[in-house]
């Protein structure tokens, strides 16, 4: 996997991958912040894994969506010391099991992210059924 990133002025960087284009801003002001990236990618590479897993299931969902928040240091280096996500699924509620397991799975053995993140702070969950 490679990535170019290109210094664009003040704090901000276009970093492009494969044709597409991303925005760092270390201002906020043009794009996500480095580590708000970061849980993005958390959030993306989870959600994949559980959208394949629940197809695979069978389990029939929509308006899915996840929060993440996480805990940083105040000293410098300023790294997460834990993170949480909230996945909100609009599913029956007898398929909650499911959906549990499926971020389980997610969380505990397919997503490259969490275990990267793992390394250094505790990544949990929060499930509402909508």
């Amino acid at each position: 996997m490679k990535t170019t990133t290109t210094w664009k002025g003040a704090h901000t960087f276009q970093c492009e991958h494969e044709g597409n284009l991303i925005a760092v801003d270390g201002d906020k002001v043009s794009g996500h912040g480095p580590k708000a990236l970061l849980l993005s990618g958390l959030a993306g590479c989870s959600g994949i894994d559980v959208v394949d897993i629940l197809e695979k299931m069978r389990v029939g969902f929509s308006d899915f969506s996840m929060e993440t928040a996480a805990e940083v240091t105040d000293e410098h280096p300023k790294v997460f010391t834990g993170v949480e996500i909230t996945y909100r699924i609009k599913t029956d509620p007898e398929n909650e099991d499911k959906v549990k397991k499926a971020i389980e799975l997610s969380l505990e053995k397919y997503c490259g992210v969490a275990a990267m993140l793992k390394k250094n702070s505790a990544v949990n969950y929060k499930l509402v059924i909508l």
